[in-house]
């Protein structure tokens, strides 16, 4: 089997534009005939919105969506032309694009071959010896393939394959072809034994973690301290925000949401101090590292605001030091190691972020065909460049090494997961990603939501999406790189908007986020690939699956044994709270999000007024608070009920009658004491709820300019910081976290 990095390398120039787009200038489309080719090409042509009410998607939309899959549509001919191609498309193929069976079933693979000719396929499996595909008994009547009688044969993978990447090779008249074959969980089981014994553990965005010993940033070495501590407290794991890499300089992108890259992570990370050359650098290096150390440390104090760029650039001079002192052979040795195995893709991360330190995300050669990877050109940049690509892929075995202690921390410290990562939904359009898997990407597309309650208008978020047809044509390594790496050192992984893997919203270049159109992706494969990784790493699969989805999607991914999510203020019977007895086992569930305050701030009501005083309300305050209290009163009349809070507290908690931060404090724990009584296979603690922060950290619908959006760092009710170094005779965190683990096992 090829490498699996250099499966798409054939998909790496610049893909055909998607045309002009629309319909206007052109001659009126059949809409028919235009919803026939969209139904075969995956796009949807109506959805539900959030009223519950069916939506057309516009005309014009769908041609620009078409033409971003490569099938132009804006006349009745070029519609009618494309119907035929796309009947005729798989018989092109001696085999299918790419083949993903779960394991114990029994796949029949198509075969095309000359009409009257025979064909032998086998398999050549991961490891061991090669092993024959028997003919079925199937006829289909031969098809004229441009003047050519093609006939099909089909065969039947042998039953017993083991999980794993196969390939499935065919030859006929000479003519050899291959594809992927990827024997998948029927149902991953990672998770059985959280079902069979709850379990819980915190959730935390990383960089707002400081110690004492912190660049002003949370690091790697500092969610190793954060494990430990949890893990000592009986938590099982620690859920961290998303650590995919961003700019290879500053300035940086502070959402951890919006990364260059979703498979490599970010050296912002990186503890300085743990790398063991440290120890042997010369005097003067060692005290200039000392230096920037001592002059960065101020902003770990700052209690207001993280600065990224001011310590990314500290960070990168320190570590520009280290990278150049001399390796122990056996240092050395293992740095090649990491290399070897993180192959091409490594290589070309390296190159781009190489390139990326002197080009801004504007620079023509970004979009350049001839400067396309694979191309003279950068390939001619990546001699040129070598010492460079070899400093950053440098910094990602770091990354790794140190994730590597995070993880024997966790474990170590009794938790049954440890590190749990963070995948978001895509990158940036300028980003690493954007160029060097350019072929399997959607050309001038953008993904994004349709119109909801929050947002009105729809939302663009800027990154753009899978190509079906050529992930499956890459034989799915992207995808399979990407998890591998993620869950290299994990003991679980979150998938944002895990509803992304059945369809995702693609918003035209030029369009209002309103007026895009679903596409539908091969959910079997790409749920299936992620059970596979995950089952080989044996880390646990939560899908956040909040949000505007069909009905049988929750129950599939239960299906093939992958944990769901369910938020305390989203989970209700109608205008009531859900009754915990309710809630879905196969979950993780906790009382907030990073995208809802902290609870003591949604308690008192402050992200009401936050919104307020930022123009985000299309209604008074006072009817948002009203409103919002109603709420309240209907959780807190269930907390009285069940006996976890005195008859006398009110909406905001025991705060309404005490008045005090004690009560607010027995009203978060009372509300964590009620989840407990679920039946979720896991429980989160925000780490902002165990220490009683009030602010938010992302407020959705502002820029910087309005809110320091991913930059707050970690603080008490009063805002000042709390360091990792203060939790273990933190009184609140150690009460929450009891009453957490106490409350699971009685």
């Amino acid at each position: 089997m090829k490498a699996p990095d250099q499966q798409y390398a054939q998909f790496s120039g610049t893909p055909a534009p998607p045309g002009d787009g629309g319909a206007a200038g052109h001659e009126s489309v059949d809409q028919q005939l235009l919803q026939r080719l969209a139904d075969a090409h995956g796009v949807g042509t109506s959805f539900h919105g959030w009223d519950g009410l069916p939506h057309s998607v516009a005309p014009e939309t769908l041609v620009k969506v078409l033409a971003a899959l490569g099938v132009q549509a804006h006349t009745n001919g070029l519609i009618e032309a494309a119907l035929a191609e796309a009947e005729l498309a798989p018989w092109r193929r001696m085999l299918p694009p790419a083949v993903v069976v779960q394991h114990g079933d029994t796949a029949l693979v198509p075969v095309h071959l000359r009409d009257g000719a025979t064909a032998r396929v086998t398999v050549l499996p991961e490891a061991g010896e090669p092993v024959e595909a028997a003919q079925a008994d199937v006829w289909v009547p031969p098809q004229d393939v441009d003047g050519v009688p093609t006939g099909r044969a089909t065969f039947s993978v042998p039953e017993g394959l083991p999980l794993g990447w196969h390939t499935l090779q065919a030859e006929s008249d000479g003519v050899t072809a291959e594809c992927a074959l990827v024997v998948v969980p029927a149902r991953l089981t990672t998770a059985d034994s959280l079902v069979e014994r709850r379990g819980w553990g915190l959730a935390t965005q990383l960089y707002s973690v400081r110690s004492k010993r912190s660049w002003g940033i949370g690091d790697f070495a500092d969610l190793a301290d954060l494990a430990a501590i949890s893990g000592e407290r009986g938590a099982d794991y620690v859920l961290v925000n998303p650590l995919h890499a961003a700019e290879p300089v500053p300035p940086v992108q502070p959402s951890p949401y919006s990364p260059s890259t979703r498979r490599f992570f970010n050296p912002l990370y990186i503890r300085v101090e743990a790398i063991p050359e440290l120890a042997y650098l010369q005097p003067r290096r060692r005290a200039t590292i000392d230096r920037l150390q001592d002059q960065i440390q101020g902003l770990n104090k700052d209690a207001d605001r993280l600065d990224r760029n001011a310590v990314f650039a500290a960070k990168l001079q320190a570590l520009e030091l280290l990278y150049h002192a001399r390796r122990s052979p056996a240092r050395q040795a293992a740095f090649d190691e990491f290399c070897r195995i993180s192959g091409r893709g490594l290589d070309d991360f390296a190159l781009w972020s190489a390139i990326r330190e002197d080009l801004g995300p504007e620079d023509p050669l970004w979009s350049d065909p001839d400067c396309a990877l694979g191309s003279p050109a950068a390939e001619a940049l990546r001699g040129k460049l070598a010492d460079r690509i070899g400093f950053h892929r440098w910094l990602q075995w770091v990354c790794d090494e140190q994730l590597e202690n995070a993880q024997h921390a966790a474990r170590t410290s009794g938790m049954r997961l440890g590190v749990v990562h963070d995948l978001a939904v895509g990158v940036d359009q300028s980003s690493a990603d954007a160029w060097t898997l350019r072929g399997v990407l959607a050309p001038g597309i953008s993904v994004g939501a349709p119109p909801d309650m929050y947002n009105q208008q729809g939302q663009d978020w800027n990154q753009p999406p899978w190509h079906p047809a050529r992930l499956a044509e890459a034989g799915y390594a992207p995808f399979r790189n990407m998890l591998s790496t993620v869950l290299r050192h994990a003991g679980g992984i979150r998938v944002d908007h895990v509803l992304g893997l059945f369809r995702l919203w693609w918003v035209p270049a030029g369009n209002s986020p309103r007026d895009g159109a679903y596409v539908r992706y091969d959910h079997d494969a790409l749920i299936g690939i992620l059970a596979l990784e995950a089952q080989r790493a044996g880390a646990v699969v939560i899908g956040e699956d909040l949000g505007t989805f069909e009905p049988w999607v929750r129950d599939y991914l239960a299906a093939r044994g992958i944990l769901g999510t369910s938020i305390l203020w989203f989970e209700n019977d109608g205008d009531s709270p859900l009754p915990p007895e309710r809630y879905r086992p196969q979950a993780l569930a906790s009382v907030n999000t990073h995208d809802l305050p902290p609870t003591a701030g949604y308690l008192a009501g402050d992200h009401v007024a936050l919104r307020s005083r930022l123009g985000l309300l299309e209604r008074s305050e006072a009817e948002e608070r009203e409103e919002h209290e109603a709420t309240l009163e209907k959780m807190m009349g269930l907390l009285r009920e069940r006996g976890l809070l005195p008859e006398s507290a009110g909406a905001d908690g025991e705060a309404a009658s005490a008045g005090s931060s004690a009560a607010e404090e027995r009203t978060i724990v009372a509300l964590h004491r009620l989840l407990a009584q679920t039946p979720s296979a896991l429980l989160g603690v925000a780490l902002v709820d165990a220490v009683g922060e009030r602010r938010v950290q992302n407020q959705p619908g502002t820029t910087e300019a309005l809110y320091p959006n991913w930059q707050v760092p970690l603080g008490d009710p009063a805002g000042r910081p709390v360091y990792l170094d203060d939790l273990p005779g933190n009184a609140r965190f150690n009460t929450l976290l009891a009453a957490v683990s106490e409350s699971l096992r009685s």
